[in-house]
C-alpha cells in the first residue's frame, strides 16, 4: 500500500470525523440563533423552540448530542461518523425514529471532499508551502461545509462561522504574497479575485437595496476569494455558481413553476463553484484555452 493509498485514507477517516462535528455544530449554531430570535422579540415555532430545550444546556460543559425527537442524550457508540447511522438504520437506538440524511450527507460529503481535494490538488505537495495551503483549504472545507448545511436549509450565514474564514482566508493569500515576494501582479490578482466574488455582489445588494443579494453572500465572497487568490479561479467560480443555479432551476422553468419571489440560498451555489474551482480550475482554464480558444 502506498503513500497516497494511506493518506487518502487517513483523510477519508478524518473528513468523516469532522464532517459529523460540523453536523452537529450546524444545529447548536441554529439553537443559538433561535435563542437570539426569541430575545429580540420575535416569533419562534413551537417545534423550534423544543429544538431550542433539547439542543442548548447553560453550561457548555453540558452541551451534548441529543436526538432531535426524544432529547436523549446520545452515547459516543452513537456518533460513530456514519458508522452508527448504518448500523441504526437510520434511526434512534432510543425512540426509533428516522434520523434523516442531513448528518450523513454532510459526513460523507466532507469527507469525499478531503480525499479528492488531496488527490487532485492542482500543484505538487513537495514544500511546507504547498502543504501549508492544502491544510488551510481542508480547514476551510470544514466551515464551509456548516455554511453550505445551514444556508441550505435555513437562508442564513451565520457570522460566527463566516467571520473565520475570512481570517482563514487572509492567512491564506498573505502566504501567497509572502511566497512570491508581494509581486505587483499576484496583489493584482488577490484584488481582483475580491472584487468578482464580493465587490461585484455588494454592488447588486446596493442597486437592488438588499433585494437581489444578501449581505452575507458578500461576507462569504470575500472568503472564497482570499481563498483561491487567483481572478481567473475567481471568475471561473462566480461562472460556475451561476450554472449550478441555473441547472437546478431548470426544471421548474420547464414546468412554468418559477416564480419572481421564489428564494434561493446563494451561498451553497457559490461554496460549490468555489470547490470546483480551486481544485479542478486550472484543467478546466486549460481545457477552455485549448478547445475554445485554440490557444
Amino acid at each position: 500500500m502506498n503513500d497516497s493509498v494511506v493518506i487518502s485514507i487517513a483523510l477519508g477517516i478524518l473528513g468523516l470525523a469532522i464532517g459529523s462535528f460540523a453536523g452537529a455544530t450546524v444545529w447548536r449554531l441554529r439553537a443559538r440563533q433561535l435563542r437570539l430570535d426569541a430575545k429580540h422579540g420575535e416569533k419562534v415555532k413551537i417545534k423550534d423552540k423544543h429544538q431550542v430545550e433539547k439542543l442548548h444546556k447553560k453550561n457548555p460543559l453540558q452541551d451534548r448530542s441529543v436526538c432531535l425527537h426524544c432529547g436523549h442524550t446520545l452515547k459516543w457508540y452513537d456518533l460513530i461518523p456514519l458508522v452508527s447511522w448504518v448500523t441504526l438504520g437510520g434511526k434512534c437506538r432510543y425512540c426509533h425514529k428516522s434520523i434523516g440524511w442531513f448528518e450523513p450527507t454532510i459526513e460523507v460529503g466532507l469527507a469525499v471532499f478531503f480525499v479528492v481535494s488531496y488527490l487532485c490538488w492542482p500543484t505538487p505537495l513537495v514544500s511546507g508551502f504547498d502543504i501549508a495551503q492544502l491544510i488551510i483549504w481542508l480547514v476551510a472545507g470544514a466551515g464551509l461545509a456548516i455554511l453550505f448545511a445551514y444556508d441550505a436549509r435555513w437562508f442564513l450565514l451565520p457570522n460566527v462561522v463566516v467571520f473565520p474564514l475570512i481570517a482563514l482566508g487572509a492567512l491564506n493569500a498573505l502566504l501567497v504574497l509572502v511566497q512570491d515576494g508581494f509581486a505587483w501582479p499576484t496583489v493584482v490578482s488577490v484584488l481582483s479575485s475580491c472584487f468578482i466574488l464580493s465587490g461585484l455582489y455588494y454592488l447588486l445588494y446596493v442597486l437592488s437595496q438588499h433585494k437581489w443579494v444578501g449581505f452575507g453572500d458578500i461576507k462569504l465572497g470575500l472568503a472564497l476569494a482570499l481563498l483561491l487568490v487567483d481572478w481567473q479561479l475567481a471568475l471561473l467560480a462566480l461562472f460556475l455558481a451561476n450554472l449550478f443555479g441555473t441547472i437546478l432551476l431548470l426544471p421548474l422553468l420547464i414546468k412554468g413553476k418559477l416564480k419572481r419571489q421564489l428564494h434561493i440560498p446563494f451561498g451553497p451555489l457559490l461554496i460549490s463553484g468555489w470547490a470546483v474551482a480551486g481544485i479542478f480550475g486550472a484543467v478546466l482554464l486549460r481545457w477552455y484555452s485549448i478547445t475554445m480558444l485554440g490557444l
